[in-house]
């Protein structure tokens, strides 16, 4: 009887800790859940959220690899931030830094950034999110008329022109709403 008991407390301490690698990205996400993450983790920091959010939509920090946002994260960078100046004082800069590398989407258990993480691994670090080969392969049966030709997205960067949920971090082709298309599947 003590030996069955060890063996099932062996294996339920093993499935909750395997469970908590792929659900805990945090101490206060170590719930009982058998799913795996399928999005990226959404943005949680607020000075994050407000910075990058002021201009644009504040992509995930699973969106790109670490050695991307160490490229964007720079005085240099942001004061020809793809044509502005987003420059930030040197404390929040590292705030901002430090939660996109703490994020990035190596260190993510969230299914499409570690998807992102693959697919960026080799190579030069990609400064756009489109520019990665995971998001472009996702992207490439979409006619240029409904991205580019659309006058309410204009660009694969306005992520939140059509996945409905992007601020959850949930990317998913159930949740797509091209404006203007809205037959489109």
């Amino acid at each position: 009887m003590l030996k069955k008991f060890k063996i099932v407390a062996l294996m339920t301490s093993a499935l909750f800790l395997a469970n908590a690698a792929y659900a805990g990205e945090t101490a206060g996400e170590w719930l009982l859940s058998f799913e795996r993450m399928k999005g990226v983790k959404p943005v949680t920091d607020r000075k994050y959220a407000k910075e990058c959010g002021e201009c644009h939509f504040a992509y995930q920090p699973g969106l790109l690899p670490a050695k991307s946002w160490e490229k964007l994260l720079t005085p240099q960078a942001l004061k020809n931030h793809f044509g502005d100046n987003a420059e930030l004082d040197t404390a929040t800069l590292d705030e901002v830094r430090d939660y996109a590398l703490n994020n990035a989407a190596e260190t993510s258990w969230y299914k499409r950034a570690r998807k992102i993480a693959v697919s960026t691994a080799n190579g030069p670090a990609p400064l756009r999110i489109t520019e990665t080969r995971y998001i472009a392969r996702v992207h490439e049966e979409i006619p240029a008329k409904m991205i580019k030709g659309n006058k309410d997205v204009k660009s694969l960067s306005m992520c939140n022109a059509c996945h409905t949920q992007a601020a959850k971090g949930v990317f998913d082709s159930d949740t797509v709403n091209i404006p203007n298309f809205p037959d489109w599947d």
